[in-house]
């Protein structure tokens, strides 16, 4: 069956803060020219918001540009940070408060908001949609369109209704092709189109390999004598300290009695033996957080993977006929511990050029080169060019040093010391062989303020078609028990947050069997940037499987 195919000016592949703010600003700038002008949004997830994970402490910055009537409008942003708490955790049952003075200027939070970005992604579409905007939930793009010429010709949404042996089940309906003058990628932190397309554009030539962390989130109602409204804790040090890692947790107190919790865990880390889940599992039993949630209920849970690299690890963003904005391209500020506002305005700076070049009478498939003087003279670029040295700072001198050296770098050289740290070794080639690393023995749950990673999985509302295809490719499904095993003592059973990867023995053969559980997955990324032999390739599946994040 042939593929049926829709003509736009612009395209726009995945429904987060990139790309529903280039899809918004877009629109305005039609509008105020009285142009005509077609843009459409494809989202994987079943609705928009569905697929979206953050902290989230929110800066205004982009959104104040893009609806300065935000507030008449009715953005979700109901809770201002009242305090922000910062703590060095010494062991489970130390720690030691850092004084505002000693705190990276990045850190301070006046002025944000405690938001769920997948309410705020909610939002953005009902403005998109108001504006003219076509949105499609629960079509995944699968595949990147060339025109004859190389320059990109849009793409094409995943067929529905395979079975998992490749064969058309009565439910097939086939993919769409839609094509634009102009497909901008915002799938979020490694999204698989982008990935292509930096390896087939050589986009990421002469820069840093990107970093990153994988965040476990967690949602909970508290009794209401504990909860303190707009209340920010960030933590270093333990537990991931023990193991030589480095990454950090936070809590935020939302608003309704509830507060989101979660813990960073920085992809570079070297110990195969380390569980992200587990270790996220022992940061809830540190005083300093435990207070808070005796007594509460886990009502969601969630995990995605966040690029972190820093201004040395962007790829180029723009190719013929495209362009890679917010984290599929790498914006986050990592200083910050925040990529949302950044993510916003990488959109709003490519709509702005591509409206110009469209309006003027462009037909697109050319590079706009003059996206690239538009970012360097944004305050984006600003930001991201004085946070530089604070990724790299980390996994050189560790979560304590690098603290005190980004301390000098941001708060007195106000980040213009005259050179710029480089981390280049890629996070997946961290591991040590697991005989020279220290096996980690983790605690049982005990399902109170401690859970097991199927529980968890269930709270995350994660469902996928049974029988289709699996959307984690093995390129040598012979690499796992040959070559990790034995070396890194498959470190993929440990490193999913969501039990998809496990090590099975065959009741026929009596030998270990790689098993993949795709029904759990969450789309972190996680296994397509840490396996250590990048063996495992993560594919959009089946358009509104994952997970559904109520308010993530």
């Amino acid at each position: 069956m042939e593929r049926e195919s829709m003509a736009f000016d612009v395209v726009i592949v995945g429904a987060g803060p990139s790309g529903l703010s280039a899809a918004c600003r877009l629109m305005q700038l039609a509008q105020e020219q009285n142009n005509e002008l077609s843009v459409c949004v494809v989202e994987k997830g079943s609705e928009v918001g569905a697929h979206i994970i953050s902290g989230a402490v929110f800066e205004t910055t982009a959104l104040n540009e893009l609806f300065p009537n935000w507030k008449e409008l009715g953005a979700p942003l109901n809770t201002p940070v009242s305090s922000d708490d910062i703590y060095v955790l010494r062991s489970e049952e130390k720690w030691i408060k850092v004084p505002s003075i000693f705190v990276p200027k990045t850190m301070h939070n006046e002025g944000n908001y405690i938001i769920s970005l997948g309410n705020l992604t909610r939002w953005l579409a009902e403005q998109a949609e108001s504006l003219g905007v076509e949105i499609f939930p629960g079509f995944a793009a699968q595949e990147v369109l060339f025109n004859e010429n190389g320059s990109v010709k849009g793409i094409a949404t995943g067929d529905m209704g395979v079975s998992a042996s490749g064969e058309e089940k009565d439910s097939f309906m086939p993919g769409m092709e839609l094509h634009a003058k102009y497909t901008l990628f915002s799938e979020g932190c490694r999204g698989h189109l982008g990935k292509q397309l930096i390896s087939h554009f050589n986009l990421d030539e002469g820069r840093d390999p990107q970093h990153y962390g994988i965040g476990i989130k967690e949602l909970w109602d508290i009794a209401p004598d504990k909860h303190q409204q707009g209340l920010v804790v960030h933590t270093a040090g333990w537990p991931l300290a023990e193991s030589g890692s480095t990454g950090g947790g936070f809590l935020y107190h939302l608003e309704n009695n509830q507060v989101v919790l979660g813990l960073i865990t920085d992809l570079s880390y070297s110990n195969p033996h380390l569980s992200p889940f587990e270790e996220f599992q022992r940061f809830k039993k540190s005083p300093v957080i435990k207070q808070y949630l005796e007594g509460g209920k886990r009502v969601s849970y969630g995990a995605r993977a966040l690029a972190k690299g820093g201004p040395q690890s962007l790829p180029e963003m723009i190719f013929p006929g495209g362009l890679l904005i917010g984290c599929d391209a790498g914006t986050m500020n990592g200083a910050k511990i925040k990529g949302s506002h950044t993510a916003m305005k990488s959109g709003m700076i490519a709509a702005e050029e591509v409206f110009k070049s469209v309006s003027a009478g462009s037909e697109g498939g050319n590079k706009l080169e003059s996206f690239d003087g538009a970012f360097k003279a944004s305050w984006l670029y600003k930001e991201l060019h004085q946070q530089r040295n604070f990724g790299p700072a980390m996994h050189k001198f560790g979560n304590i040093f690098g603290a005190a050296f980004a301390f000098a770098d941001l708060n007195i050289f106000n980040g213009k010391l005259p050179f710029t740290l480089h981390d280049t070794t890629p996070d997946h080639a961290r591991l040590k062989p697991a005989a020279e690393s220290s096996p980690i023995n983790y605690p049982k749950p005990d399902s109170v303020i401690t859970f097991d990673r199927l529980s968890s999985v269930f709270l995350s509302n994660t469902n996928h078609e049974e029988d289709q295809p699996c959307h984690l490719k093995l390129a040598d499904d012979t690499i796992p028990l040959k070559q990790n095993l034995p070396v890194y003592d498959e470190p993929a059973q440990r490193y999913c947050p969501a039990g998809v990867y496990e090590i099975v023995v065959d009741e026929n053969s009596g030998e270990n069997r790689f098993q993949i559980n795709n029904q759990n997955c969450v789309h972190c990324k996680t296994c397509d940037i840490k396996d250590p032999a990048q063996n495992i390739t993560w594919i959009a599946p089946e358009g509104a499987g994952g997970p559904n994040y109520p308010n993530m």
